[in-house]
């Protein structure tokens, strides 16, 4: 393979490996990699050299890291090329190395041997000029993942306590445990005596968690108890071994909600599958106890769900586990599967989330006052006008409002808006300010709408289509079928616009469509709940208002509106481009048969993660500019993931996801393009590859090989028995006349055999306005209920 960017590797005169010219001698070079310059030495394998890591360290930064931040990079003015002493000459001979990507690869390697404390290191030549998209993925699945590990045990409580967010000084570790864990309790109180130096704090929640009471300890923020496997050995005593699990980096050191189901597809692609497992666990322990999937799990988060994908998450798992006990998988899935069953009647289903006239959820926490989690002049710009009214500063507004000292209804409603925000994994955009609890979003329900399929299939694949739910009540698969075509028909009605072809959110109070136009559109791909018709309208659209040079943007510029110094920008807007958007548009595109489409997405976003990884010595981002294509911008929070000395050692959970499920989708062709570097529309360009919304084939005859991730751990495909229509016209009854079948039970039948058929673009849903379940049709008596 050749890279001719970055790769220019050879040897010092004194080291090189010559061969003469001999009349009448045809000498072939066959080099694995190489493109070389005049002035390399020719050599037919890769070599090895011995170097001292200090000396090698030292020289090196002097000389390439012009900026001081311990980084070799495109930014810095150094040579890019450097002669490094061999240890086993005592430093008379020498090797070059040139190039961004070979130098930085030098320092990673050398850094990665200091971790494992060694003063020398064999470097080989392979692994300098190793192929950028091997690399990054190998690191992700050998090294990343296992710097993202955490475990609530003895061993690793002390790195999980730290809190970043937490700026108060002198603060002791606390630990919070639920008030029915008596097990827990018990251990942790063994823990805080065991590390005493650690002052740890152990508290026992109280049974009813109210706003009222997550609001009096704003001030002691604590880590959140999560799940362990619990047993007593002979002699009665406890052995709790909790479960390790994997946060998303930086100043996240928590196990948050939605980043958690992308970086589970991550794990799972890498065959790490009792991570994503461990993951599931905790999630069934925090809607158990904690009467919810939080946030994460710090106090501060009692109050506050994030996007539910718990269902889509175990079904996943489960398809993943080792198949040799095949009951105890099962009673596995059940335990998962009643945990989102709550979740989604106690959290979703009900007051404040649920609006009654639309039929259709919020984001709508229940937190109390100003989030203590953000930095303390996050809200003064809010506060502020309000202060000024009162003729006092705004740090002592901000303590006489926490005390409830002062009562502000508009500054209460701003809080709850900003906590749905944050509830909403899209903290903060312009999309949701001072609305998002008023908005049926698109994105939640597309998420509940998969949630009842979820359901609905489970129980006819694994249980009988019965579920005897600890909430009480025996629930069916035809029940969640009803609940899923009733959420679709409603979010027809108020989030799909016919004349614009994208869904949209809905506001509850104001009783109309946003304006803003939100990638979380391709969502309904992802679920399942668009029509054909819709689909490709929608992709078409899509495309067009989405697609930018490094992959999918958050949202159009235009929605986004003007940007200035008193309206800056926001993270979740124009110009940024973010994994999980990324990632639900693939896996909605290949549902609907649009695989080429998802494959183009895929290219241009991993195309934008591997320049910056070998610009930038192997950084993996939280976010891209994906407009700029550059991970270095200003915007509020920064940018997570950048900041690092010498070597990456975590990436960042999502983005490395994205990275390893992205790859699957890629055909050979493309992923050999991708690590040459080819710029997406070049690539494109060469390849004949259409640009634009549509297919350039068939579903049914899908070019190259399809990822083999789809059949081996469940990534979403496009299946008729799992669509909530489908299943509702396969029970409803036809009464045909004398002459035949009657109009209405002819086009029924006829939607029935084309749905039957298994590919979208057959499917006769197109424009649906019948009302399937309109009582005065005809129904056979199995289909009664």
């Amino acid at each position: 393979r050749t890279y001719p960017k970055y790769v220019h590797a050879g040897d010092d005169e004194n080291n090189g490996d010559e061969e003469e010219s001999v009349p009448g001698k045809t000498i072939s070079h066959r080099r694995s990699v190489r493109r070389r310059a005049s002035i390399d030495d020719k050599t037919s394998h890769p070599r090895r050299f011995l170097v001292d890591i200090d000396i090698v360290e030292q020289i090196l930064l002097e000389q390439e890291d012009t900026s001081g931040d311990f980084q070799i990079t495109v930014a810095d003015s150094g040579p890019k090329v450097l002669k490094v002493p061999t240890a086993s000459s005592g430093g008379f001979r020498t090797f070059e190395v040139r190039g961004t990507y070979m130098l930085s690869n030098l320092l990673q390697e050398m850094a990665l041997a200091r971790d494992c404390g060694m003063n020398q290191i064999v470097i080989d030549e392979e692994r300098l000029n190793e192929n950028p998209v091997n690399r990054l993925s190998r690191m992700i699945r050998t090294t990343f993942w296992n710097g993202l590990v955490r475990c609530m045990d003895e061993s690793g409580i002390a790195a999980i306590c730290a809190d970043p967010k937490n700026t108060k000084a002198g603060a002791r570790p606390i630990i919070y445990v639920p008030f029915d864990d008596a097990d827990a309790f018990e251990y942790y109180r063994g823990v805080a005596r065991d590390l005493h130096d650690l002052h740890i704090k152990v508290v026992r929640l109280p049974r009813n968690i109210t706003p009222q009471y997550v609001k009096s300890i704003n001030d002691e923020f604590g880590i959140l108890t999560l799940a362990a496997e619990v047993s007593r050995d002979a002699g009665g005593r406890l052995v709790y071994q909790p479960l390790p699990f994997v946060v998303p980096g930086g100043r996240f050191n928590e196990q948050y909600g939605w980043d958690s189901y992308f970086e589970a597809l991550g794990l799972l692609v890498d065959g790490r599958w009792q991570l994503a497992k461990n993951m599931v666990d905790n999630f069934a322990y925090e809607i158990r106890h904690y009467g919810k999937i939080l946030n994460a799990n710090r106090s501060y988060y009692l109050t506050r769900s994030q996007p539910p994908f718990l269902t889509d998450m175990a079904l996943k798992v489960y398809e993943a586990l080792p198949a040799g006990d095949i009951e105890r998988n099962r009673a596995w899935l059940r335990a998962a599967l009643d945990a989102a069953i709550t979740e989604y009647f106690n959290v979703w289903m009900c007051a404040p989330r649920l609006d009654e006239h639309t039929g259709l959820s919020c984001y709508h926490p229940t937190g109390i006052g100003m989030p203590p989690e953000t930095e303390s002049t996050h809200f003064d710009h809010t506060v502020q006008p309000f202060a000024d009214r009162l003729g006092i500063s705004v740090d002592m507004y901000k303590g006489m409002y926490a005390r409830d000292e002062i009562h502000e209804p508009e500054l209460d409603e701003y809080f709850v808006h900003d906590r749905a925000v944050r509830e909403s994994g899209h903290d903060t955009s312009y999309r949701l300010e001072r609305r998002c609890a008023n908005l049926a979003t698109v994105d939640l329900n597309c998420l509940l709408y998969k949630y009842e399929v979820d359901l609905a299939d489970a129980l006819d694949e694994h249980f009988g289509g019965k579920f005897a739910w600890t909430g009480g009540r025996e629930l069916t698969a035809a029940e969640w079928r009803m609940r899923a075509e009733t959420r679709r028909q409603n979010m027809n009605k108020y989030l799909w616009n016919e004349r614009k072809g994208l869904y949209f959110d809905y506001d509850v109070v104001l009783r109309e469509q946003s304006v803003y136009e939100s990638v979380t559109a391709f969502w309904a791909l992802w679920a399942g709940c668009a029509t054909p018709a819709q689909a490709r309208r929608l992709v078409d659209v899509g495309c067009r208002k989405f697609e930018v040079r490094g992959g999918l943007v958050s949202g159009t510029e235009e929605s986004r509106g003007r940007i200035s110094l008193l309206r800056p920008n926001r993270q979740w807007d124009f110009p940024f481009g973010w994994p999980p958007h990324q990632i639900m548009a693939w896996y909605g595109m290949y549902n609907y048969g649009f695989v080429d489409v998802a494959r183009r997405f895929a290219y241009r976003w991993l195309f934008t993660i591997t320049q910056a990884f070998v610009d930038f010595n192997g950084v993996v981002p939280e976010k891209f500019d994906v407009v700029n294509m550059t991970h270095r911008f200003q915007v509020e929070y920064g940018n997570v993931g950048v900041d690092f000395k010498k070597v990456p050692r975590e990436g960042f959970g999502w983005m490395n996801a994205s990275y390893q499920v992205g790859l699957t989708y890629l055909t050979s062709h493309m992923r050999r393009a991708l690590g040459m570097l080819t710029p997406p529309d070049v690539f494109f360009q060469k390849s004949n590859w259409k640009i634009d919304g549509t297919p350039s084939h068939s579903p049914t005859s899908t070019p190259g090989p399809v990822p083999v991730f789809i059949s081996e751990v469940g990534t979403p495909r496009y299946r008729p028995q799992s669509n909530a229509l489908y299943n509702a016209l396969r029970n409803i009854g036809t009464r045909p006349d004398p002459t035949g079948l009657s109009p209405d039970a002819r086009k029924r039948q006829q939607l029935l055999a084309m749905a039957a058929g298994g590919s979208p673009e057959e499917d006769a849903r197109v424009g649906d306005t019948i009302n399937y379940f309109d009582p005065t049709i005809p129904r056979s008596p199995a289909s009664s209920d």
